[in-house]
């Protein structure tokens, strides 16, 4: 018996999978590795197994269940809550996720393309006129997905230090106890935003959108509001941040990628999409298993075990990509599972790829020079557990 590896990892590189997990790549899509307490759990590392279990209502979300894997200590004191949407099953899940298809529509999401390109318009105006150097995460990848998601939303972008620092700590605070006060703060936060928005009764925000359709049922529910736009906040900005800082990244170490860019700037939804293949940012969903489900003779998940998804891995499955090491935006990547797939897909992947087109477009306009100021080993980026992406990014033009 060899010892198992370890589940999550750091990356060497941040836009590569761990080192360590070149092993599961050669004991085939589905094998075993351990969390930070010694649990043994399953690894789907295979595409097409990916996409298979990933829609398999089987396999449960739902982190009340005892037998629900935490991936880490710092969220072992959180990892029970309850998690709308993403932590619920059918048919609570759809549910929530119908009520919140309309405010992500592709309709809606082109009318909010004006407010994206203004928000990343203000960012680089900002950094302009203040001149090199700079740090691009603080001042661009993080403010311009803040901005967008208060303006779907209807949350006050006043509030953006308080939110960003508390979903930082949440993500990735230092304990358990960060962690924990942490979603305190936000469950505060957020539960007296929605008193406010259900005292006004009026506003034209997602928030009072839904707030409108549940008096319309009769069926006012405060704490599934507050859940719901919580994970909204969340989700909304840090991901498309951690994207923006880690793709910026990633083109400036493909110089020949990027001047392609930049010459022909219509290959820009192509290159988010590869982008999100090639970085992955959230590398390692978690499912347990409600049911016995036999994955093929001989290999059966039981009923309580815990199954991870390797992200980073199951989107550069050679059986899936030709290449998979090379970023190829000239490929089609629309099957990756940055996203998630199934049921649980992510509900605004459209307004992310809209923030990470109009983004990179007008930043690699405006900056043509744009340049890391450190050698890029000197370049901070984030531990495997938590979403994937950079501290800080220090740049010049």
């Amino acid at each position: 018996m060899t010892e198992t590896v370890a589940f999550p990892q750091n990356r060497t590189c941040p836009y590569a999978p761990p080192t360590a997990y070149e092993k599961l790549r050669g004991d085939g899509p589905l094998s075993r590795v351990s969390l930070y307490d010694g649990r043994s759990v399953w690894a789907v590392t295979g595409h097409a197994l990916a996409r298979r279990l990933l829609a398999d209502s089987r396999l449960s979300t739902n982190r009340e269940n005892e037998a629900f894997p935490v991936t880490s200590e710092r969220f072992a004191t959180i990892g029970r809550r309850t998690v709308a949407l993403l932590g619920v099953d059918d048919p609570e899940h759809n549910v929530q996720r119908r009520m919140l298809i309309p405010g992500f529509g592709l309709k809606r999401i082109a009318g909010l393309r004006p407010v994206i390109q203004r928000a990343v318009d203000q960012q680089l105006d900002i950094l302009i006129e203040q001149g090199p150097p700079a740090e691009l995460v603080s001042a661009f990848a993080l403010p311009v997905p803040s901005m967008v998601i208060c303006a779907l939303l209807g949350v006050p972008y006043a509030d953006h230090e308080f939110f960003e620092e508390q979903s930082r700590a949440l993500l990735r605070g230092p304990s358990a106890e960060d962690t924990e006060r942490a979603r305190e703060l936000l469950d505060d936060y957020m539960g007296a935003l929605v008193d406010e928005r259900i005292a006004a009764a009026g506003g034209d925000g997602l928030l009072d959108e839904l707030i409108a359709r549940q008096r319309a049922e009769g069926a006012l529910d405060r704490t599934e509001l507050a859940s719901l736009g919580l994970l909204l906040l969340i989700a909304g900005h840090e991901t498309t941040a951690n994207m923006l800082s880690l793709g910026v990244f990633t083109l400036l170490q493909h110089p020949e990628h990027l001047a392609e860019l930049r010459a022909d700037p219509s290959l820009t939804p192509a290159a988010v999409e590869e982008l999100m293949r090639f970085l992955s940012v959230a590398d390692g969903m978690v499912r347990v298993a409600l049911e016995d489900i036999e994955v093929d003779r001989g290999t059966t998940i039981r009923a309580d075990d815990g199954v991870v998804f390797a992200t980073s891995l199951i989107n550069r499955d050679a059986d899936a990509f030709v290449s998979p090491e090379d970023l190829d935006w000239h490929r089609s990547a629309r099957h990756h599972i940055g996203f998630g797939y199934g049921v649980h897909q992510c509900l605004g992947q459209n307004l992310a790829r809209a923030e990470m087109e109009i983004a990179l477009r007008s930043l690699l306009v405006r900056l043509p020079e744009l340049r890391l100021t450190v050698p890029a080993d000197q370049v901070p980026f984030k531990p495997g557990d938590t979403l994937q992406g950079m501290v800080e990014l220090p740049v010049a033009w």
